[in-house]
């Protein structure tokens, strides 16, 4: 199993879901059979993928996004965005089906309750030799079970043949069956993820359990920040950034991708955590998911803040 060394510069691939969102904001979460006033709308780029791509990019990784879109608005609207972000979009297909979509109730307390439909997203149900050569042609590979399983399973198998540092992100997680795929490197969940494949009720417990397996596994614990294990214990915690939290819709996927991008820009595991807990924290505080994901700029003005007042407190 890889050790640290494994975690080297490089550059970043992400085979994911493109999704056009449909948000709509809600004072709270309705009942069965109840209707609820909602109180705003908007649509949005989105889907897994693309989130973790643009996080990616934002934090100063160069990235190539491998997907599929429909062949109509939604999904030349989403390559355009994408390729806007200066992400390699060549892996991306345009298929004749209709654009990945995702559902998305979000609350006055920034709770999201999301529906996906898959749309082209499930259209790519083997690793053609298109796909593979994309998927093994990089530093790290970053995935999701948005997907269809088959061709994640592969891919994860394929690139790490290739030496390449795979990434999953295990959601959604009722697709795995309780099984994490062979071959994943650095598997992030947030808590209900990581509990559910590791049969566990504590978040700490299941990433424990998990790595004995898997090399890094990353829990996410909202509020109360972000935990990791290797070989089977806790080897590390960080708390979460007090923000006031607008829309948590994309904070994992922001996660991922900023924690990648330190990753491949050369950072130790501790330090790309550290980042990512701050873009994470700063997504939640706006609205939307791509269009929430901070820039390297936006983080590193945190920092400096945060540095600021740390030194006002020692004085």
């Amino acid at each position: 199993m890889p050790e640290y060394s494994r975690l080297r510069a490089g550059s970043v691939t992400v085979l994911g879901s493109l999704n056009t969102d449909f948000i709509v904001t809600q004072p709270r979460f309705p009942r069965p059979g109840e209707t609820v006033q909602g109180n705003g709308f908007a649509t949005m780029a989105g889907g897994k993928g693309l989130n973790q791509a643009v996080a990616a990019a934002r934090s100063g990784a160069t990235v190539r996004l491998v997907g599929a879109v429909g062949d109509d608005t939604f999904g030349r609207s989403l390559v355009d965005f994408v390729a806007g972000e200066g992400i390699d979009v060549t892996g991306v297909a345009v298929l004749a089906a209709t654009t990945g979509s995702a559902h998305i109730a979000v609350t006055a307390a920034g709770e999201n309750a999301i529906v996906l439909v898959a749309g082209a997203n499930g259209e790519r149900l083997r690793l053609d030799d298109g796909v593979r050569a994309a998927v093994t042609d990089g530093t790290y590979l970053v995935t999701q079970a948005e997907l269809p399983l088959p061709l994640v399973t592969e891919a994860l198998a394929a690139a790490r043949e290739r030496g390449i540092v795979t990434v999953l992100t295990p959601s959604p997680v009722s697709v795995l069956g309780g099984v994490v795929p062979p071959g994943v490197d650095i598997l992030v969940g947030n808590e209900l993820e990581v509990c559910e494949l590791a049969d566990a009720a504590d978040p700490r417990a299941a990433a424990c359990r998990l790595s004995a397996s898997v090399p890094i596994v990353i829990a996410t614990l909202g509020g109360d920040g972000v935990v990791w294990a290797i070989d089977g214990a806790i080897a590390g915690q960080r708390p979460a950034r007090p923000v006031a939290v607008v829309d948590t819709t994309g904070a994992g996927d922001t996660f991922v991708g900023a924690l990648v991008a330190r990753l491949a820009a050369g950072d130790g595991l501790e330090t790309a955590v550290d980042w990512a807990v701050l873009a994470a924290s700063l997504s939640v505080s706006r609205a939307g998911a791509a269009p929430s994901i901070p820039t390297t700029e936006e983080i590193n003005a945190l920092l400096h803040l945060g540095a600021l007042t740390e030194e006002r407190v020692r004085r």
